[in-house]
């Protein structure tokens, strides 16, 4: 297997911790660390995801990868924290909606099949939530309260932060920003039209370019064509920008954020995506007047995966100070 890991090695005698760990399942890779119960990083590796495969198949790699860096650290495991692409009911631990991407993944019941594997708690999240999570404690959101994180990869995600928690809305869905309409006249993949989706996500600005120029190219070999004068390359990060800047603005009015976290692989061209952004919020910003801070994710590669460990962290916490009340 194709696959690369990091580990911190304990001092020779020392006795280590046990870990905790934080899952990204998503639907290329999968990636993990091992964090202490603070979040410091102690050990980190990425595999393939066998997306086509199924939700065992997923489920024995992420177990698999998480178990092997544990023996190379040394360190038994505490619990899990999990990210994972689709729309998660947080309370059971069950997938309820995924993309085609994903073979048998809707319905999939990831928390119980992780606890089977691993022997430890474990706790599932929205991938985007646990970005999120990540960015409030080590990123870009740090010190911030009221917060909207997005995420730019292959599809566009959104996640709400208020009063410093996650917002999870009534169905476990709320910040799904991706799939909100009227930004374009262009199909979604989802099947419905007009949606963030169409403009702001890593595929479609390779679509839009290919539909533009006839040239297929990936989404940071557009960028580069960008930064080199290209009209066209320009104008599909341009377009991507203004979208993403008026998903922005309007979820700040309605909730009266004041700062936005960017991530995901789109996010790399930000030299790109910043000046049409604050370009947009002059003209568009929130009706408050009140500022409104769009920034780069400071951790965006491994914030889903420190996001879950720190969901983890803070879970295993509770479940200590329970059972102390309850003595």
């Amino acid at each position: 297997m194709n696959d690369h890991a990091e580990t911190r090695s304990a001092e020779s005698g020392s006795a280590v911790a046990p870990a905790i760990a934080g899952i990204d399942i998503g639907g290329t890779k999968i990636s993990a660390v091992l964090t202490d119960a603070h979040g410091a990083l102690l050990a980190k590796g990425v595999v393939p995801a066998p997306a086509s495969e199924g939700g065992p198949a997923m489920a024995d790699a992420a177990a698999d990868l998480v178990l092997r860096l544990c023996d190379a650290l040394g360190a038994s495991l505490a619990g899990a924290g999990v990210g994972a692409a689709g729309v998660i009911d947080q309370d059971r631990g069950v997938v309820v909606a995924a993309s085609a991407t994903f073979t048998d993944w809707s319905g999939f019941r990831l928390a119980d099949e992780l606890v089977a594997r691993l022997d430890v708690p474990v706790w599932i999240e929205n991938d985007v939530n646990a970005f999120l999570l990540g960015e409030l404690r080590w990123g870009a959101a740090r010190g911030a309260s009221d917060v909207l994180g997005i995420m730019l990869g292959t599809g566009v995600g959104g996640a709400i932060a208020l009063h410093g928690a996650l917002h999870h809305g009534a169905h476990g869905a709320a910040g799904e920003i991706g799939h909100t309409p009227g930004f374009s006249a262009l199909r979604c993949t989802c099947g419905q039209t007009g949606h963030l989706e169409t403009l702001a996500s890593g595929t479609s600005i390779a679509r839009r370019y290919r539909e533009a120029t006839g040239i297929a190219a990936t989404t940071p070999e557009i960028a580069d064509r960008a930064r080199a004068g290209e009209a066209s390359a320009r104008a599909v990060f341009d377009d991507a920008a203004r979208a993403t800047a008026l998903a922005a603005s309007t979820t700040a009015s309605l909730l009266d954020l004041d700062r936005v976290v960017v991530g995901g692989g789109v996010h790399a061209a930000w030299d790109l995506l910043e000046p049409g952004i604050a370009e947009t919020l002059r003209s568009d910003g929130p009706v408050s007047g009140i500022p409104l801070r769009v920034v780069p994710a400071e951790i965006s590669a491994d914030a889903v995966a420190r996001g879950a460990a720190a969901l983890a962290a803070a879970r295993l916490a509770d479940s200590e100070t329970t059972s102390l009340v309850a003595v």
